[in-house]
């Protein structure tokens, strides 16, 4: 009898094992997988490949772009003015000293 308690214990144990390895494998594939291998995109800047898949990537965006009949909204054009007369004045000022 004490035996067969053994046994039933052991197979629960190495279900229960196995139970836990696979869900600690679903979670880490599901959330850390995708982060893992941006970043490694990031450390990877230095391969000419990866690089250059970059570059096409920006070469078609501003492709895109200039397609467009206007590449920035409103909004942004307002920001980007402001921000074009505050340079403006501060370079002014750095040629006044």
């Amino acid at each position: 009898m004490e035996k067969n308690n053994l046994k039933i214990f052991f197979i629960k144990l190495i279900s229960i094992t196995f139970s836990v390895i696979i869900i600690i494998n679903v979670i880490f594939n599901l959330i850390f997988a995708d982060k893992i291998e941006k970043i490694d995109n990031l450390l990877s800047l230095d391969k000419s490949k990866f690089r250059n898949e970059i570059r096409e990537k920006i070469r078609n965006e501003i492709r895109n772009g200039l397609e467009k009949e206007n590449i920035l909204n409103q909004e942004d054009k307002v920001l980007i003015y402001k921000l074009y007369k505050k340079l403006q004045k501060e370079f002014a000022e750095l040629e006044n000293k």
